[in-house]
């Protein structure tokens, strides 16, 4: 197998730290990105000159086009750019000011098309990329309290089909990682809203059900994530995890159900067919 030159946002912790340091440890070559250089600072004593460790700020959109430049550059190549960087925000749809959802917005959503846009005129020359995206099962699923987030995910979800499509007579290849719930430090990133005490007794159901969901090793995500950017064909989606594809099964299942229970009304909807 190829060496390969990745380029990682959000790499300093969790999923994004496990996946840099597995492509560092089969001797691939990876730019390791997150906020504060420090963060990610350390990898350079580890592995040399493998890694290249940058600060990048996904919300600053000349930053990004400098770093994913830079990183280019510096290896000659990229194979693989994975966008991880991002935050939750935990709060329900009547809570949450514009500024914050605009906030988490620009780094979940923006902040990904931003590396995208920068990523791709070099991937194209080169002929050959894979653009690899986490998103997650609330990218299929939405759930109460963490709404913004979900639809952050359900519109990365929408952006990377239609991507996928625009790019696979360049050589690109397109992936969206779902993750379901791992045992990583994810959670306590989030920002929380000022709470309505009207909701109460929906947010106690949603951390009950938070308190008992299994969660899995996120060590055991490198090699599944290796396997992806090793195959000749991958997956425009991947369900990272056990919990996932059965999630994903009820959710369609019930959504076919509510489409065909009301075909009638739909078909009627149709009209005369216009010429």
């Amino acid at each position: 197998m190829d060496k390969k030159v990745w380029f990682i946002t959000g790499a300093s912790r969790g999923l994004g730290r496990i996946w840099a340091e597995a492509a560092l440890a089969r001797g691939d070559e990876v730019a390791a990105t997150a906020r504060k250089l420090e963060d990610v600072s350390d990898l350079k004593e580890r592995f040399g000159d493998l890694v290249l460790p940058m600060a990048l700020d996904v919300t600053d959109a000349e930053q990004v086009r400098q770093v994913v430049q830079q990183a280019h550059s510096h290896f000659g190549k990229l194979d693989v750019v994975l966008n991880n960087a991002g935050y939750t925000l935990v709060g329900m749809v009547e809570e949450a000011s514009e500024a914050d959802v605009r906030a988490l917005f620009d780094a979940n959503y923006f902040g990904y098309l931003r590396v995208i846009q920068a990523a791709l005129p070099l991937l194209r020359k080169q002929g050959s990329g894979h653009l690899l995206s986490v998103s997650s099962a609330l990218g299929i699923e939405a759930r109460p309290l963490i709404g913004f987030y979900c639809s952050s995910k359900w519109a990365i979800e929408g952006l990377h089909e239609s991507l996928a499509q625009e790019v696979k007579d360049f050589g690109i290849k397109v992936t969206l990682l779902e993750p379901g719930a791992y045992a990583t430090e994810f959670g306590a990133s989030g920002k929380r809203v000022p709470e309505m005490d009207v909701y109460a007794d929906v947010r106690k159901q949603v951390f009950t059900r938070l308190s008992n969901e299994k969660r899995g090793n996120p060590q055991a995500t490198a090699e599944a994530v290796l396997k992806i950017v090793d195959a000749a064909e991958p997956p425009l989606r991947f369900a990272l995890g056990s919990e996932v594809l059965p999630l994903a099964r009820g959710i369609y299942a019930d959504r076919l159900a509510t489409w065909e229970a009301w075909e009638t009304v739909s078909n009627a909807a149709q009209g005369n067919p216009m010429h």
